[in-house]
């Protein structure tokens, strides 16, 4: 008999920002990370024979977890990665749900009847998934070994296992974040002993990455909305400040006009739905020199405040300005708003420098954007 631990990797920046990450492989998030020390825990007086993952960087990361203490090598296998979701893949959640709703219905409900032109289908993940599972059971006999794979390659896996069809796995929860399911290799099949078990996690590693709400981008029209991105900056810095005592919206706005001509998408409105939600300025010169991208407004609307909606801006300025080959991303927080610092520093943001405004001291934050975000 084969024991065997079947592992979800820990948060991955696809999970936190609210992207189909598929094989797009991003890091792992600092709540990840804390994820990762419980999992550890959890294995300390659990000996094992030999730990495998998929070759993706959040499954590897993840698994050394589990190889911790027996300091066992990782054994990449390609088979056990997430499902290929071809041209969603980096693309996020709120954008397809606007653009595609019927096709994510079926992506998250339907799964029998999904695919998508140079895309995997979940058929496709359990062909190739279930004989690398099998594989590595014949070959550990006896022996206790840990797995460490994806939310919806374990969800195909056990289906298979637990004899149901894919139609029936959107009845079948998607594993959460270093979830175990521990399985016995016995007489030439798999059985579940439990699934989907992360009582090894501290309850403040246990938030939800559904908590917010998707959110989608449009470019603004600065030509149609300029009114509209007044008032947004207006109310930030009414916020920040306390008051707008020599402040003047239209230097900004005609900024955002000169951002928006010199790289289109560099100033976004989001929505939930038709909702509004939040603005997103960028400036795409600023240190362009130095390597590093300029957020000049981060906007949420009262409602989408203290719903963790703010990350998701955020990630939209990763993602541009990553795409141009920055090393990282500057913005200024006043030292007296509390709440923005607060937000900045749990993103990973820390402050390189100050100056002296009209309003007191100013705040210079960066945050390094690596080939792989971790916090």
């Amino acid at each position: 008999m084969t024991e065997l631990y079947l592992i979800r990797h820990a948060q991955a920046e696809g999970n936190r920002y609210h992207m189909m990450q598929g094989h797009w492989d991003g890091g792992v998030t600092a709540l990840g990370r804390r994820q990762i020390e419980d999992l550890a825990e959890r294995f300390r007086a659990l000996p094992l024979d030999a730990v495998y993952a998929s070759d993706l960087y959040r499954a590897v990361l993840t698994a050394g977890a589990a190889a911790r203490w027996q300091d066992l090598p990782v054994t990449p296998v390609r088979a056990l990665r997430e499902i290929n979701v071809g041209p969603w893949e980096g693309r996020f959640f709120g954008d397809l749900q606007w653009e595609r709703p019927e096709e994510i219905r079926r992506f998250l409900q339907d799964p029998d009847h999904w695919s998508l032109q140079g895309a995997e289908t979940y058929a496709d993940v359990t062909a190739r998934a279930y004989p690398a599972l099998e594989a590595i059971a014949k070959r550990h006999e006896g022996q206790r070994v840990a797995v460490v794979s994806h939310g919806i390659t374990i969800r195909c896996l056990l289906a298979r296992i637990l004899g149901i069809s894919l139609a029936e796995t959107k009845n079948l929860p998607i594993s959460g974040n270093t979830a175990v399911t521990r399985l016995l290799w016995q007489d030439g099949r798999f059985l579940a002993e439990y699934i989907n078990d992360d009582s090894h996690l501290q309850e403040e590693n246990r938030v939800s990455w559904r908590r917010a709400g998707d959110l989608r981008a449009e470019p603004i029209d600065l030509k149609r909305d300029r009114a509209d991105y007044e008032r947004c900056y207006t109310d930030a810095w009414l916020f920040a400040h306390g008051d707008l005592a020599g402040f003047a919206p239209e230097p900004y706005s005609d900024a955002a006009a000169g951002h928006q001509r010199v790289k289109p998408g560099s100033v976004l409105r989001f929505y939930e739905g038709e909702q509004r939600a939040g603005l997103l300025d960028m400036d795409p010169l600023r240190g362009r020199h130095a390597g590093y991208g300029w957020i000049s407004l981060l906007y949420l609307e009262p409602a989408y405040r203290g719903r963790g909606c703010g990350v998701q801006l955020l990630a939209r300025a990763y993602s541009f300005f990553r795409a141009q080959g920055r090393r990282a991303i500057r913005l200024h927080v006043a030292d007296d708003n509390e709440t923005a610092l607060a937000f900045y520093r749990r993103e990973g943001f820390r402050q390189i420098g100050t100056e002296t405004g009209g309003h007191g001291r100013i705040l210079l934050m960066e945050k390094k954007l690596g080939v792989r975000d971790d916090a």
